[in-house]
């Protein structure tokens, strides 16, 4: 008798005890919780997450201010639950050395701004496109084409290929131009020079084509490089020219806008893959925005660079006729573009 009383009060309290869990809400070890991709709470199961972001040049550029555009929209949307810390002002290393960084999966850079040729020396054909010389006659002709049904490809490509990163929206820091220490009045003078360039053959071929001699000089040293003679003159965007004191040691600025500065946005397939569906999501629609706010302010902020500059006494040498430039180096154009000829007619046809 007293055993079955002992059995009974055991049971009664078991049953007790899960009545007590299941009116706080809490749940028995058999049972499953809501798993991380549940987005049924208002994106309260996303976890938290920061992601790094590399930009090259200061915060205060267009590129600097597109990828702040990117966080400030990308925490508003997530709640803060997704954060971005952005690396300016190359402490990350050069585009090759971040890009180098994030193929090679070392996790420690999570998403990069990269001009669109930086990804030629890793296998993007397609963007290889974006960066041929004198394809892009305007701003606007560069917007029909990353808003077109062509841009999803550009962008996915390096993931396609197994590369490892994927783009996430385009932009553009307007057109480049070269500059130099010694004067020049044209193309003539270019000759001879050593110029900068990243390791790129497009850009090698461009310089040969204009009879100058490529000389790769890593971004962070190339002030030094300018100012101890190493090189004679390089290419940037207006805003990166200023931004980062290039006038203080080759003053003179000629305007043959040989490449529009075409950009892109990249994450590791690591990172993207760790986000839920929602968080991706998240950043898709942020750099919607970005991309709206970089096309916004870009022809903005160059032309109110190119002012300072004169007023500053750069000497700033207009183009008046640009065949020239492009008969120069319409080699490097043609080789560059036999393999993708119909798709490259594609992107001249958006004008």
């Amino acid at each position: 008798m007293k055993k079955s009383f002992k059995v009974l009060s055991l049971s009664l309290a078991l049953v007790l005890v899960l009545a007590l869990l299941a009116g706080c809400g809490l749940q028995s070890p058999t049972e499953e919780g809501p798993q991380q991709g549940d987005s049924n709470q208002g994106g309260s199961s996303n976890p938290e997450i920061t992601l790094v972001y590399a930009e090259v040049n200061p915060i205060e550029t267009i590129v600097g201010q597109t990828g702040t555009a990117f966080k400030e929209k990308v925490e508003e949307l997530s709640g803060g639950k997704i954060r971005i810390d952005i690396q300016a002002s190359a402490v990350l290393g050069s585009e090759n050395d971040v890009l180098d960084t994030m193929l090679g999966g070392g996790g420690t850079i999570d998403i990069s701004r990269i001009s669109a040729f930086a990804l030629t020396s890793y296998g993007g054909e397609k963007s290889k496109l974006l960066s041929i010389p004198y394809t892009f006659v305007s701003r606007e002709h560069f917007w029909n084409f990353a808003t077109s049904d062509l841009a999803p490809e550009f962008l996915l490509e390096p993931h396609e290929n197994g590369s490892g990163v994927r783009g996430l929206f385009y932009g553009e820091e307007g057109f480049r131009h070269f500059f130099t220490v010694k004067p020049i009045s044209g193309i003539e003078d270019l000759r001879g020079m050593k110029l900068r360039v990243s390791n790129d053959p497009i850009m090698n071929g461009m310089v040969q084509g204009l009879g100058a001699s490529p000389t790769v000089v890593a971004f962070g040293e190339l002030y030094s490089a300018l100012q101890t003679g190493v090189v004679d003159g390089a290419e940037q965007p207006i805003a990166n020219y200023k931004s980062n004191a290039f006038p203080e040691v080759a003053p003179n600025l000629i305007l043959d806008g040989h490449t529009l500065g075409a950009i892109q946005v990249v994450i590791t397939d690591d990172a993207w893959d760790k986000l839920t569906a929602e968080q991706q999501d998240i950043l898709v629609e942020a750099g919607k925005y970005a991309s709206e706010f970089n096309r916004r302010i870009s022809e903005e902020a160059e032309n109110k660079v190119l002012e300072e500059l004169k007023a500053e006494g750069v000497n700033v040498v207009e183009v008046d006729d640009i065949t020239p430039w492009q008969e120069a180096v319409k080699a490097v154009i043609e080789s560059s573009t036999e393999n993708n000829r119909e798709l490259y007619e594609k992107i001249l046809n958006m004008q």
